[in-house]
């Protein structure tokens, strides 16, 4: 591999430290030497920047849906072209590995509308060592891997809403510690999703307890961000303080009209655990909207049994009459407790052709224009594209992003779903956004501190011992961009486009983006963690 230079650049290292002019020289995959500003003579080639270009460590997205496009379309474009060179992947409680050919076959056909469905991909691996073997083959930025627990659940216990048996929990624990052991570096939850939200505390405190044996994290989708959202955090924080596992609260938030102006409380809770000792960090993407599945807004009851026999339930009168009544009255726990406001219900993704040309309106305007009732409008989507929809929800408070954003224990995670013909725009413009409309623009933080939450914060939190800052020795995972000109371009009508000012990226030494271009170049690889959590180079 040539050596590559970067002469005479602002430097900001991922500490949160000012920035500061220098020589930075790559050899070998690595950081081989930092030094003052033209004082590097290595025979090398250097790297052309334009003037007021900062060199950065590569961003860490700490919650990436990327599980199959990682394998489909290696490339990575739309993580790479942000400056992203690690992804946190099996997240929300269900993904791929370790599974078998039964719950396989249900997690494919539950998250299609996360990560769609490949009927030419080879699903061969079966343990989280084979997946992350799998990845090794070839992907363009790095990636660590989180047991999720709802497919831990799938494969113990099945898809059936019951608590589990003693037995049961000590096979999935079992499971999980086998998962840790070739490599993972926690666990995360779907407390929404079925059937990760089947479990019970007490069923959750055991497998936190063999986390915390290991040295990683839990990464927990909680049982609500909208009513009683400041409940399901404090279960998850309780867990935290029980076990001593430490927690990272993923796409943090307080959503719904209830939550509104609410932040300050969720993190004053947060604040006076740490006091306690909880080892607790969060992330967020700089977005109001979500972004899910349709069918994530069943009650649980209705999914119980799996994907199937939730189809089933919307053929029988009965059972739809029960899930018209949470949704649209009692508030459905898979909408977390609140009633369904049709209004904000914005499709984004459709498997079906047929129907794509419901894609970019809301549930509410499509009854409206076609004289039915929202939850007709439902029924029929769930059905004719068997569960594959996915949604925008608009549900967001911009005091509430701003209040979490900064949070000491800050980081940024995009949860970009890549399927779909309008995907949520914070697949393709999340970090750049940070560094444009919440650091250039609004002032929220400062250049150094939000690198700091994008780099050596959340390298910290997955004890990636050479990876997040520019010191020499640690691995050459690098950004080159403008503070002046980066900015998104990614919106909702349009989602799919090119951040810009984003000239260079560096996975492990290797160009993945050159003037802007993505070079097709794989040197990326799965971050495996020893029982030390400290990554196996």
């Amino acid at each position: 591999m040539t050596d590559t230079l970067f002469r005479d650049i602002d430097i900001v290292d991922g500490t949160g430290a000012p920035r500061r002019r220098g020589d930075v020289l790559v050899r070998d995959g690595r950081i081989a030497e930092v030094a003052a500003p033209g004082t590097i003579t290595a025979d090398a080639g250097v790297v052309a920047t334009r003037p007021g270009s900062v060199l950065a460590p590569g961003f860490i997205d700490m919650h990436a849906h990327s599980d199959l496009h990682l394998l489909t379309h290696p490339e990575h474009t739309p993580k790479i072209t942000q400056g992203v060179t690690t992804e946190v992947i099996g997240q929300d409680g269900l993904s791929y590995a370790p599974i078998d050919d039964a719950a396989l076959a249900v997690v494919r056909k539950q998250i299609a509308g996360w990560n769609g469905n490949p009927t030419d991909l080879d699903f061969s691996w079966r343990t989280v060592g084979e997946y992350l073997d799998r990845l090794d083959r070839g992907i363009t930025p790095n990636a660590a891997y989180l047991v999720p627990q709802g497919t831990l659940r799938l494969l113990v216990v099945g898809s059936e809403q019951r608590p589990a048996s003693t037995a049961e929990i000590d096979r999935m624990c079992a499971v999980l510690a086998q998962g840790l052991d070739e490599g993972a570096v926690g666990m995360s939850s779907g407390l929404t999703y079925t059937p990760g939200m089947y479990a019970d505390t007490g069923e959750l405190a055991a497998l936190c307890s063999v986390v915390a044996t290991y040295g990683g994290f839990y990464a927990p989708h909680t049982r609500s961000y909208g009513a009683g959202a400041l409940e399901a955090y404090a279960e998850m924080i309780g867990l935290a303080k029980s076990t001593g596992c430490a927690l990272h609260l993923t796409h943090a938030t307080m959503n719904f009209g209830v939550n509104r102006g609410r932040a300050p409380e969720f993190l004053a809770m947060v604040a006076a655990a740490r006091a306690e000792g909880a080892d607790i960090t969060l992330d967020t993407y700089p977005y109001l909207p979500g972004s899910t599945t349709l069918s994530a807004l069943l009650p649980s009851w209705a999914m119980s049994g799996g994907p199937d026999a939730a189809l089933a339930r919307l053929d029988d009168p009965a059972e739809r009459a029960r899930i018209v009544a949470d949704v649209n009255v009692n508030g459905s726990d898979g909408c977390h407790g609140v009633t369904v406001e049709w209004e904000t219900i914005q499709i984004s993704g459709v498997a079906q052709d047929e129907l794509s040309g419901y894609v970019g309106r809301t549930v509410a305007g499509i009854a409206a224009e076609e004289d039915r009732e929202p939850v007709a409008v439902f029924f029929d989507l769930l059905r004719r594209d068997q569960l594959a929809t996915t949604i925008l929800q608009h549900v967001g408070h911009e005091e509430n992003v701003r209040a979490i954003m900064v949070d000491p224990g800050h980081m940024g995670g995009s949860d970009g779903l890549l399927v779909g013909a309008r995907p949520h725009p914070r697949a393709w413009g999340t970090f750049p956004r940070y560094l444009s409309r919440y650091v250039r623009e609004l002032g929220v933080l400062e250049l150094e501190d939000c690198v700091h939450h994008l780099t050596g914060r959340p390298a910290a939190r997955l004890r990636l011992a050479d990876r997040g800052l520019i010191r020499p020795g640690y691995a050459a995972d690098l950004v080159v961009f403008d503070p002046a000109t980066i900015h998104d371009t990614a919106t909702f009508e349009d989602p799919r486009q090119q951040a810009r000012g984003i000239q260079h990226v560096l996975v492990n030494g290797a160009f993945a983006l050159a003037d802007g271009t993505a070079t097709g170049v794989r040197a990326g690889r799965a971050l495996r963690m020893d029982a030390t959590r400290e990554e196996t180079r």
